[in-house]
């Protein structure tokens, strides 16, 4: 394992290789030292091109679509950002609130869609819609106004293209470039297909509506928003402060209502669904079957309970196909797949302890189970029907690695596997299920992007993002460190794993400081092989041994391992990162008395309540965006893990960080932005009031304006160098 990309790329030390040394500078800048990333990867509907947005190289922020085509095998821009806008734009609060949820950033072609037949695109650019006919290549601007669109769709069969305006559906005939308002109620607190804030952030679903597969209907969801409290919160920025009012669902308040709905676009009445008598529910799924038939997934409040419903467009019956439960939490998923050759379907379930794939039938009847073991299928890929095979990812052979396998849909075959690089392979399938794009990554392999056929041989490469001379990374590669991997056993029985970088010149004889990067949190993994998070490599490249183990609660090791955190955040998480350090303290060459530990948001929280219950363990620490009092953040997120603090308010007060506070023996450094609109800033203002309070002393930095991500070249800048110094002046200089 100590290797380096040096010796992986053939490089020799008597100067093919140049010798840069690695800034925090170089880390924000452009290009990325990891090369060419393109993002929105997919096939067309006709399987005729791949497609997916690359950024220009005289301004790696905007970005044009490009295609590589299957026919004559080349890459090149499909549609140049510029010919449908070019100029500054200027989004709306509510496309910049979306963005933020999406994690996007950038201007140009942020968005696409495709015709159902592959011979056109959809691009909302600058707050309009712009249609973009392939075989005439040319564009037609579909809305001009002053209201921004989005959302955008083109429907099923390519009749009409709907979007959101002003809180309402609006669609627009492709053939007579008619406009027509589908619903005219939405306004204040009433929002029609549109996703409301926990759907966007917690639930990973960012439309409100959905087209039947014959373009005769909508099924769409109608958020009311006035159960929900209104908080004024300020957005400070360098010349002004912001009062921002806000409806926001924090913890043991009131959720938004929503209501189902099924319309009829040729006489535009809206057949609403009865969803039972308790309306404090979620619905974070809908998706059509057939025509005539809608499923859609209703979730209880404590999220212990999912049922998939079917809506029969024809007898106007609901159906519950089947019900999940769990003493803790019900994970959501988007694994489920109506077959189109028979009446069943496909879905997941963590019933056994462990995310699988199991084969129902339309009434509701189990009819196989498709997967089965102590490993978790990440996600259904695509469905072959012609040949009898589904696809999907896993890390059945270890936890650090992703890879793609097949099996019979009749669960009868063993299950094959067809990614055979080491490391993360994120996979996007065409229609039919004939290829997939593999977007790859380890930790001695920035990410390429290669195209597929079905069993797994290469077809081309869409971006080999070699290091030759020509790469980003061709200056530093020499002195790249690759990291260790290992496990360790905790004393609750199951093993931990770990990623730990030896430090730039490492020698066994010396003691070094150790930098831990903890994150922790649910449905997040740290330790992967995959290119990781370059100021990692940086620290190490300074001196700093970088320690990461992912703990009791974190994702894709099943619910035996989530579940701990089960109405008691912050305690084996905490137990977990003390194993880490005892297992570092064992480690002849590391320096037991300047172990530091740092995070962002859930890793903020995590590097808090470590410095508070574990102060003996760690000389210092930094926090970022921490949250400091659960009841702060949103229902969705926090019930499910937290219960509810009208009858779970203990749990929530030995969560906090605030009961531990006292307790900080290292130093401190506190980092958030204010405007942040996901973990308020409110979480750092009581907590450095209570600090102050006791007469404690730490270390702050506000960011003026900066949201949750703290984006910007600069801002990035600033950060990681004040974290940088912190540590060396806390763990290094000893003076």
């Amino acid at each position: 394992m100590k290797q380096t990309l040096l010796a992986l790329l053939g490089c020799t030390f008597a100067g093919i290789c140049s010798a840069e040394p690695l800034t925090i500078e170089r880390l924000f800048s452009d290009p990325a030292l990891s090369g060419a990333t393109p993002r929105a990867l997919e096939y067309s509907p006709d399987g005729r091109r791949v497609t997916f947005l690359k950024g220009r190289t005289d301004d790696y922020n905007r970005y044009d679509l490009w295609e590589y085509n299957l026919e004559d095998k080349q890459s090149r821009v499909l549609v140049n950002s510029d010919k449908l806008h070019s100029g500054s734009e200027e989004l709306s609060d509510e496309e910049k609130a979306r963005r933020e949820r999406q994690r996007i950033y950038g201007s140009g072609i942020m968005e696409y869609s495709w015709s159902e037949d592959g011979q056109a695109l959809l691009f909302p650019l600058a707050g309009d819609i712009y249609y973009y006919d392939l075989e005439e290549h040319s564009s037609r601007r579909l809305t001009a106004t002053e209201d921004f669109e989005t959302d955008v769709k083109v429907s099923p069969k390519g009749h009409f293209v709907s979007f959101i305006r002003d809180q309402n559906i609006f669609v627009v005939d492709l053939q007579t470039g008619n406009e027509r308002q589908l619903t005219t109620d939405g306004e204040g607190p009433i929002k029609n297909g549109m996703a409301e804030f926990v759907a966007q952030e917690e639930m990973g679903r960012m439309t409100g509506y959905w087209w039947s597969p014959d373009d005769r209907y909508i099924a769409y969801l109608q958020v009311d928003e006035s159960p929900v409290d209104q908080v004024t919160r300020s957005e400070i920025y360098a010349d002004r402060i912001e009062m921002i009012r806000q409806r926001y669902p924090a913890a043991g308040r009131a959720n938004a209502k929503i209501r189902l709905g099924v319309m009829n676009l040729d006489s535009g009445d809206t057949r609403w669904i009865n969803l039972g008598d308790n309306q404090d529910i979620y619905i974070p799924r809908v998706q059509w079957a057939r025509d005539h038939l809608l499923s859609f997934q209703w979730q209880s409040r404590d999220q212990q309970k999912l049922e998939l419903r079917t809506y029969n467009l024809k007898t106007k019956k609901t159906k519950i196909l089947l019900t999940e439960y769990s003493d803790t939490w019900v994970n959501l998923s988007d694994d489920l797949f109506f077959l189109k050759n028979s009446d069943e379907f496909i879905w997941s379930s963590e019933r056994n302890g462990f995310k699988h794939l199991y084969k129902y039938d339309l009434s509701g009847k189990l009819q196989s189970q498709l997967t089965a073991g102590d490993w978790v299928v990440d996600e259904l890929e695509a469905v072959d029907e012609t040949l009898g095979r589904l696809y999907f990812s896993s890390r059945k052979e270890t936890p650090i690695e992703r890879h793609l396998y097949s099996v019979s849909i009749q669960g009868k075959s063993n299950i094959l596997r067809i990614s055979q690089r080491s490391g993360m392979h994120s996979i996007e399938f065409s229609k039919d299920a004939s290829g997939y794009i593999d977007k790859f990554s380890s930790v001695t392999t920035p990410p390429q992007v290669s195209l597929h056929d079905s069993a797994g041989s290469r077809v081309t490469w869409l971006e080999e993002n070699a290091v030759d001379r020509d790469h980003p990374l061709y200056p530093y590669q020499n002195q790249w460190i690759v990291p260790e991997f290992g496990n360790i056993e905790a004393p609750h029985g199951q093993d931990l794993h770990y990623r730990l970088y030896k430090p730039a010149n490492f020698d066994p004889k010396k003691r070094y400081p150790v930098m831990v990067f903890v994150y922790g949190g649910p449905h997040v993994q740290v330790v992967t092989n995959s290119w990781d998070r370059e100021f990692n490599q940086f620290m190490a490249q300074q001196g700093y041994i970088v320690f990461s183990l992912d703990n009791r609660g974190s994702a894709n090791r099943g619910a035996s391992f989530e579940n701990p955190i089960y109405k008691n955040m912050g305690t084996p998480e905490v137990e977990d990162q003390i194993s880490g350090v005892n297992f570092l303290r064992s480690l002849p060459y590391v320096d037991s008395s300047n172990i530091g530990i740092y995070g962002h948001s859930y890793g903020g929280y995590m590097a808090l309540m470590s410095m508070f219950k574990a102060g003996g363990y760690f000389k210092a620490g930094v926090s970022g965006a921490p949250v400091t009092d659960w009841t702060l953040y949103d229902t969705h997120y926090t019930e499910r893990y937290m219960g509810n603090p009208t009858v779970d308010m203990d749990s929530y007060k030995t969560s906090s960080v605030f009961p531990y506070a006292k307790k900080l023996q290292g130093d401190l450094l506190i980092y958030h932005g204010m405007a942040d609109d996901n973990v308020l800033f409110t979480n750092t203002t009581k907590l450095i009031k209570q600090l102050q309070d006791g007469g404690q002393q730490f270390e702050l930095m506000t960011y003026p304006g900066k949201k949750h991500s703290l984006r910007g070249k600069q801002t990035r800048i600033h950060q990681y160098s004040m974290i940088k110094q912190f540590f060396d002046r806390k763990l290094k200089n000893q003076g």
